[in-house]
């Protein structure tokens, strides 16, 4: 079965190329990201972050009254 697949890589033009092009996609996608990541304010990561403590807290009190 790998013979095959790699027989049939061996007679495409220009494969070696691909190899390449996923790098570069990945690596802009991660600088992407990473970028939209550090432009978050600090303050909506940690309004984000208490989001589950907040709904937790509003449970406790309405089983409380």
């Amino acid at each position: 079965m790998l013979r095959y697949i790699k027989h049939n890589f061996d007679s495409m033009v220009d494969i070696e190329i691909y190899p390449m092009i996923s790098l570069i996609l990945f690596f802009a996608v991660f600088v992407t990201m990473l970028v939209h990541v550090m432009r978050i304010p600090k303050e909506s990561i940690e309004s984000i972050s208490n989001l589950p403590l907040e709904e937790d807290e509003n449970n406790n009190n309405h089983e409380q009254q």
